[in-house]
């Protein structure tokens, strides 16, 4: 082990941890899912391993999802799950105990960002500082956070949407809603059952988002078979659809997410709300990769909005750039207690 690899960020998403070394860039990017025995409440699998059995398990392995719309749920086994990530990125003989970064949504109380420190140093960190995520998201965009202008950053993971319009390094105006692209995959799945009496997965679901969703309606329509089981006949079967079907299907929650970024647009000094119009939004997460997703923003809002690259990553590249500066950073970056 190099001296100066005693760091990580980590990005503990809803959908996904990511994990970056300074120095090496992204080196773990696993679901956030724990498989648990039921009958001795044993941790069996991690990651993708676990997310592979999600919906397929006997009754006595339960998969499930320890941080729930961005926050822990169940705090035993983020911190089980928290060391298995930390442990597979520092390597099988690191004797080091590492400092590391993590990232937490906008809109999370002192109590929950107190448990988010507490499960990353018993998971084996030397410190843990937790930073907001718009801020590490737009670091990770490239954004300099520093200067005294005002930017708005757009991250929409899998459990939360944040909002936030930043200068100085710091955090001007933000709400955080809990309503991004696993409430999107429930949409879909909600229509499907609906109009095609079909009971359909939360991997189709998510599947269907990806290859042929899009955030307004096109022209030339994508489409897929999506199989299931019938409802009436408990059979499995197919059924064709087609992309304006799921834009209409995902109306509502792309209203709830618009309506966040348009109640930060409506408290931000008149000053910073200059600079935006100029400069644009700046969107990250992996739900902002769903199609013609800027497209939508600027229609509803009149501002242009940019679609940040490799967005998925942009905060756990964030975390780690916030690690390596950790001086330049500190104001925005909240230590361990």
């Amino acid at each position: 082990m190099s001296l100066f690899s005693k760091k990580l960020g980590i990005d503990l998403g809803t959908a996904n941890t990511l994990v970056f070394l300074p120095g090496k860039g992204i080196v773990l990017n696993e679901p956030s899912v724990v498989a648990v025995s039921e009958q001795d409440n044993r941790i069996i699998a991690v990651g993708i391993e676990a997310k592979n059995m999600i919906g397929k398990t006997p009754e006595s392995i339960i998969a499930y999802r320890p941080m729930k719309d961005g926050v822990i749920a169940d705090y035993r086994v983020t911190e089980a799950m928290l060391r298995y990530f930390i442990d597979k990125a520092m390597g099988k003989w690191n004797i080091w105990k590492p400092e590391v970064m993590v990232s937490v949504p906008a809109g999370v109380t002192s109590t929950e960002r107190r448990a988010v420190i507490e499960a990353a140093i018993k998971a084996g960190a030397k410190n843990a500082y937790v930073v907001k995520e718009p801020i590490l998201a737009a670091i990770g965009a490239g954004i300099p956070i520093q200067e005294a202008v005002g930017h708005m950053i757009v991250d929409i993971g899998g459990g939360t949407t944040d909002v936030a319009v930043i200068s100085l390094g710091g955090i001007v105006s933000s709400t955080s809603v809990k309503c991004a692209g696993n409430r999107i995959d429930y949409a879909i799945a909600d229509y499907i059952k609906k109009t095609f009496n079909l009971a359909i997965g939360d991997k189709m679901a998510e599947d269907i988002k990806i290859k042929i969703g899009s955030a307004v309606p096109i022209e030339d329509e994508l489409s897929m078979i999506v199989k299931g089981r019938d409802f009436i006949s408990g059979l499995p079967r197919g059924a064709e659809i087609k992309t304006n079907e799921i834009v209409k299907a995902i109306s509502k929650e792309l209203r709830e997410m618009l309506k966040a970024i348009k109640d930060v647009l409506q408290e931000t000094p008149p000053e910073l709300a200059s600079d935006i119009i100029d400069i644009g939004i700046t969107m990250t997460g992996g739900s902002s990769m769903l199609r013609n997703f800027p497209e939508l923003v600027y229609r509803r809002t009149g501002v242009k909005a940019v679609l940040a690259e490799d967005a998925l990553f942009c905060v756990a590249k964030g975390t780690g750039i916030a690690l390596e500066h950790l001086d330049t950073y500190k104001k925005s970056i909240l230590a361990k207690r």
